[in-house]
């Protein structure tokens, strides 16, 4: 059985790596105040940004879909994988050498399957690398010479070569470590008569790294006659690689496609490598599938979906490359960047003319041309004879659904009067009616989508609001996504949640006074739960000398999930003060305690008028006392604010 990690090993991990740092290598992160930064979520799709990262407490949190966390839990659902896995995975970045406790360490039996499969992947390359010196891998060398590609820019993308012999990279990795069984689940072994084999042999090899920069895959190219396989080979699916969820050279292009908001998609390795070569430092390529839906997320995040923000596809002008620009084209409504279409002289790809025409021709090739819905236009209205009315009519009838599409209702408008312009229809106004009328069909069958769950309806208002059963924080079982409704309208509730978020933010602000505070002072039952995980991780003024450290005890000290979330989300929310200081600190725990003996006067009093001139005299005397205290304790809050606390 796998060693438990030392706890001491895991908290010098979780403060080693910046949070920040790793989110970044996913997605775009930008300033969203208050020391926080923000980005388009990776966890689910939306069109502005509602993922926060807080570098100084080392949480993460989504306002959308509520996920949150530390360093630890993000890499762990964005890569799928176990605790023990990404808490080596992050040591090995950090260079900390982890204890194991019940046995040794032994990284062999101790290491997760998916880290295993990334350091195969990792010592696959680089003995890649080291046989394209050797003297088989002479016809490799030609074939990338014969392209532009000298040894400089081979090693830049780390381009190796695969022996031709039958299991030369097995025993290779058998020799560091490696199970059989390691090999087959990486792809990089296969079954053969006698047991495992090579699965590329005698090809030359182009490392596939995801965003965070780790080899997960290869595509081979196939350099000899006599070898029957595809042209490209690339690894099928395993734990570590989906085909549909990698770009090739992301990891080279992600900071420059986040810096300039443009992409450039091109088709193969050798386009990316002659673009890069020539400058255009944002090109990337899908890995031998047509570019899809997971593809789209990845630049999502990258680009921030801005609305200058652009993306220029480069196909071949044949006709396989006008289907994948239709394609393309199929998908374009859900990017909020600009969407062109490079097409190269003479059909040739980037790498092609950049050996023809030098870099400066394909830097230009990559120069905004033509959108890409006006080439998808253009492609299906040359079908048609727009000499004669019914062409024009029919063109209109297939291309008008198209132009339909477009949600933003003014860049709809102007395609139907291009639209109109290309078909040649001079009532430019009755192209625009007609679009708007197939717009508005395709609404009516299509529906308005399902009504918003339960408790996501007031989330927009709420920054987070929640709705169901309050058993869901005050139990210890998981909870559902949805909770206890809270309403931010409310005064009592707005100042329960800022106070909070002081206590979890600035604890030396409201600290010591703050832990005299009760349970009962909260309103809200989701806040209660807060407050009663604060007190349980020793309270807010042991956030004063290590506020990780505290966030990590109060989010272990949480009950459930849903307490969890909800303290992961007050720790990285922006706090609504112009100036967070002690005063501003001093004002949210008086109106907090100020309501709660309002609220025990009103209490007392209605106990008081229960009572009546019958009850015990000593007991009338003692509640008339404690009522008199409450008011005289009112009265000082409201005349001396926090001095009287």
């Amino acid at each position: 059985m796998a060693g438990r990690i030392n706890d001491d090993d895991v908290k010098v991990v979780r403060d080693a790596v910046p949070i920040d740092t790793v989110v970044s290598e996913y997605l775009q992160l930008r300033p969203a105040g208050g020391g926080n930064l923000k980005g388009l979520c990776p966890f689910h799709d939306e069109k502005s940004p509602s993922f926060q990262v807080s570098p100084s407490k080392g949480l993460f949190h989504c306002f959308g879909c509520q996920e949150g966390g530390d360093t630890i839990a993000f890499v762990m659902k964005i890569d799928h994988l176990s605790f023990s896995e990404t808490v080596e995975r992050l040591a090995a970045k950090a260079g900390i050498t982890l204890r194991y406790e019940e046995g040794g360490y032994n990284p062999t039996h101790q290491r997760g399957e998916r880290i295993r499969l990334v350091e195969a992947h990792k010592a696959a390359a680089e003995f890649y690398v080291e046989q394209l010196a050797g003297e088989e891998a002479g016809i490799g060398r030609k074939f990338l010479a014969e392209r532009g590609f000298d040894q400089a820019a081979a090693e830049h993308f780390g381009i190796g070569y695969s022996p031709a012999g039958w299991d030369h990279l097995t025993r290779f990795l058998r020799g560091k470590g490696f199970s059989d069984k390691e090999l087959l689940l990486a792809g990089l072994s296969q079954d053969g008569r006698r047991g495992p084999i090579d699965r590329f042999r005698g090809r030359l090899m182009w490392p596939i790294r995801d965003i965070s920069g780790e080899v997960v895959g290869f595509g081979a190219r196939k350099l000899r006659d006599d070898d029957n396989g595809p042209k490209y080979l690339n690894t099928p699916d395993t734990a570590i690689y989906k085909k549909s969820q990698v770009l090739y050279g992301v990891d080279l292009a992600k900071k420059d496609i986040a810096k300039a908001s443009r992409a450039v998609v091109v088709e193969g390795y050798t386009d990316v490598m002659a673009c890069h070569l020539a400058g255009i430092t944002t090109a990337i390529a899908t890995c031998g599938t047509a570019f899809g839906t997971d593809h789209i997320k990845i630049l999502r995040r990258l680009l921030m979906d801005n609305g200058s923000a652009r993306v220029i596809f480069t196909f071949d002008g044949d006709a396989a490359g006008q289907k994948a620009a239709l394609r393309a084209f199929e998908d374009d409504q859900k990017f909020a960047a600009e969407t062109y279409i490079a097409i190269a002289p003479d059909g040739m790809d980037p790498c092609e003319l950049r050996l023809s025409k030098g870099d400066a021709a394909v830097q230009d090739l990559v120069e905004p041309r033509t959108p890409l819905f006006e080439f998808a236009i253009r492609q299906i209205v040359s079908r048609y004879d727009l000499e004669t009315p019914a062409g024009r009519a029919s063109a209109l009838d297939e291309a008008g659904p198209i132009v339909a599409r477009i949600k933003n209702g003014a860049s709809q408008h102007e395609v139907a009067v291009q639209l109109a312009g290309i078909l040649g229809i001079l009532d430019t106004q009755f192209v625009v009616k007609r679009v708007a009328q197939m717009a508005r069909w395709a609404r009516d069958r299509g529906g308005r989508g399902p009504a918003a769950p339960a408790g996501q309806a007031g989330q927009a208002s709420d920054r987070g609001g929640r709705g169901g059963p309050s058993s869901s924080y005050d139990s210890g079982r998981p909870a559902a996504p949805s909770g206890p409704a809270l309403n931010l309208r409310s005064p009592a509730h707005r100042t329960e949640r800022e106070l909070l978020k002081l206590a979890l933010q600035r604890p030396e602000l409201v600290s010591p006074a703050f832990d005299a505070y009760g349970v009962d002072e909260f309103t809200a039952p989701p806040y209660a739960a807060v407050r009663r995980a604060i007190e349980d991780a020793g309270g807010a003024e042991q956030g004063t000398d290590s506020a990780p450290e505290y966030l990590a005890r109060v989010r272990e000290a949480a009950p459930n999930d849903a307490v969890r979330a909800l303290v992961t989300e007050l720790a990285v929310e922006v706090l609504h003060g112009k100036t967070i200081d002690e005063a501003y600190a001093g004002e949210q725990l008086v109106r907090v305690r100020l309501r709660a003996v309002d609220i025990r006067i009103h209490d007392v009093t209605g106990t008081l008028a229960r009572l009546g001139t019958g009850a015990d005299e000593e007991r009338h005397q003692a509640v008339q006392n404690e009522l008199w205290v409450l008011q005289q304790y009112r009265q000082s809050l409201r005349n001396n604010g926090a001095a009287a606390l």
